[in-house]
């Protein structure tokens, strides 16, 4: 674990903010007991790195709350930045001793974490955690793939607007209301962090997010706060329908 982690008081597991999309979603209470019984929860402050890849990892676990990145490193040294880890997302390989990427708090970030020897043992026992598991892992696949056509096709307009797009489904599942009319949420990452995830400019991101807003798509309260004012507009503008596929 890294260093500049730090524990976590405990909470229950029925409190928790993301117990409806985690690893742990399907559980039956007796299941839940038993993961309680390998479980511990860590921080991490932001900037610090949860994971280095490479390393060899003695635990898995959810995002609780915060944002981390997903990094690679070229052999030149250069790095780019693969994915990201919003609150839900899984952390880790069953099966897999090594880390395949760094992994950086970009926010304060707060993880349940489970010893992972235990939870691989669990999973044999316990099927509604390697299912869900499983639909996390197919979700993660599906995600990958609409990042390669965000990447490869789409307009920096477009790339934005997706962006967004992806953040406010997240956040608005989370918080248990549908991704439709009007929402709100805030921007987990800063104008630099998005160029660097979107492969655009520092310039291009602020231009984009300066034209979104004239054209009155989004609505900003500071430089994260983030206001749509009609959630299928912005699908329009990512070239995506209300599903979240590309329009016909």
């Amino acid at each position: 674990m890294n260093q500049s982690s730090a524990p976590c008081l405990t909470q229950e597991c029925g409190d928790c903010p993301i117990r409806h999309r985690a690893v742990c979603a399907r559980c039956e209470p007796d299941e839940l007991q038993l993961l309680d019984e390998i479980k511990y929860y860590r921080t991490y402050e932001a900037g610090s790195h949860i994971i280095w890849a490479g390393d060899r990892m003695d635990f898995v676990g959810s995002v609780v709350s915060g944002i981390a990145t997903l990094t690679q490193t070229m052999e030149d040294g250069r790095t780019q930045m693969v994915g990201l880890l919003l609150p839900s997302d899984f952390v880790g390989r069953p099966g897999r001793d090594g880390a395949a990427y760094d992994v950086t708090a970009t926010t304060d970030v707060v993880m349940c974490c489970f010893r992972k020897k235990p939870f691989e043992q669990l999973m044999v026992r316990t099927p509604h955690v390697a299912h869900r598991l499983l639909e996390m892992t197919l979700d993660e696949l599906d995600a990958a793939r609409e990042w390669m056509l965000l990447l490869g096709r789409k307009t920096a307009r477009e790339k934005i607007a997706s962006f967004l797009s992806i953040i406010a489904r997240r956040d608005a599942s989370l918080n248990l209301r549908a991704a439709k009319g009007a929402l709100v949420f805030d921007l987990p990452l800063t104008r630099e962090a998005m160029a660097d995830y979107l492969g655009l400019t520092l310039e291009t991101v602020s231009r984009q997010i300066s034209a979104l807003r004239k054209d009155g798509v989004i609505e900003l309260e500071g430089k994260r706060h983030v206001i749509v004012p009609d959630f299928d507009r912005l699908l329009e503008e990512a070239g995506d329908d209300s599903d979240g596929g590309m329009l016909a």
